[in-house]
């Protein structure tokens, strides 16, 4: 890395936000960008080459907004800077990820990855297109390719076959790949073909309906529940009693699609209220603000929780 350094003038303010706690928020800053921070007086200096000073350049400084317009910095705020700032530069983006290394877009976005990171069950809760599963499948995708687990496990409910598979052709990826396809997409962005191929054949990428998650033990693997709010409350009870030693999971879904015939045996909402606030468990809601595919579909969300609202209401 070249050493040459770039003074930025700062306000005491600005230079405390950038730095945060115990130096973290720096520290993901040079994680991203591979420079060095330093806070010699009156501001910060990068050091790094030239397209990754300008990259960090550019995430502090808006970091350095907001702190200078009285708006809290918090670790969310970093990620989605750092996000914003390699999209900018034409670096990575959330399609084009590199060892399912994924920035977040938005603000939920980047608490949903810290709770991913920081618990062992994790509820990501919210509309199409906020990134709930790809998020999930790219964390989950990092962890296998690092070895922080040996498998990644993606499940969803087959409400469409009332888990009842055995009548479709093929073996059971065959079975299950046409509920899966979105899953299966995410895996191919984040791994490319030929690697997801490799770890599927080697067992260490499995899917499966919950049905046959039943009377398992996942250890050291991380655990995708995807589609969640079609679960029952039973089978939601018995996905989230699998996890074994060394596991995390991650369990996603919107609570205001559920096609079951009877939405009250919904185990989403359930599972949420009686689990939110217990030690190891996070939940992230998303809303029409963390919509990150083509801008109707935030404008269509909202108009969707728009009546909804009025419903309830009338």
């Amino acid at each position: 890395m070249s050493r040459t350094p770039e003074f930025l003038p700062l306000s005491d303010t600005a230079v405390r936000a950038v730095s945060g706690p115990n130096g973290r928020h720096a520290a993901l800053i040079e994680d991203a960008f591979k420079v060095l921070i330093e806070t010699p007086g009156g501001g910060v200096t990068i050091t790094g080459d030239v397209k990754a000073r300008s990259s960090a350049k550019r995430a502090i400084q808006a970091l350095a907004h907001r702190a200078d317009a009285d708006d809290e910095v918090v670790e969310a705020d970093v990620r989605v800077a750092v996000g914003e700032a390699h999209s900018a530069s034409g670096q990575a983006s959330p399609r084009a990820v590199r060892k399912g290394s994924v920035s977040p877009k938005t603000k939920g976005q980047a608490k949903y990855m810290e709770a991913m990171t920081s618990h062992p069950l994790c509820f990501g809760l919210g509309p199409a297109g906020t990134g709930k599963t790809f998020l999930a499948v790219a964390h989950g995708a990092g962890m296998l390719l690092r070895g922080e687990v040996d498998r990644l496990i993606v499940t969803r409910p087959a409400v469409e076959a009332g888990e009842k598979l055995g009548f479709l052709p093929g073996d059971l990826n065959e079975k299950v790949d046409p509920y899966m396809a979105p899953v299966w997409e995410a895996l191919t962005d984040i791994m490319g073909a030929d690697q997801l191929r490799r770890r599927r054949e080697k067992l260490e990428i499995e899917v499966a309906p919950i049905a046959f998650m039943r009377g398992r033990t996942l250890a050291h693997a991380f655990v995708i529940v995807d589609e969640a709010q079609n679960c029952s409350r039973l089978q939601m009870k018995m996905v989230l009693t699998r996890l074994g030693e060394g596991a995390r999971m991650v369990v996603t879904g919107d609570p205001t699609q559920v096609d079951l015939l009877n939405p009250r045996d919904s185990g989403l909402a359930h599972a949420v209220s009686i689990l939110e606030g217990v030690e190891g468990v996070a939940v992230s809601r998303f809303t029409s603000a963390d919509v990150v595919r083509h801008p109707l579909v935030e404008r269509i969300v909202k108009a969707y929780d728009a009546d909804a609202l009025q419903t309830t209401t009338r």
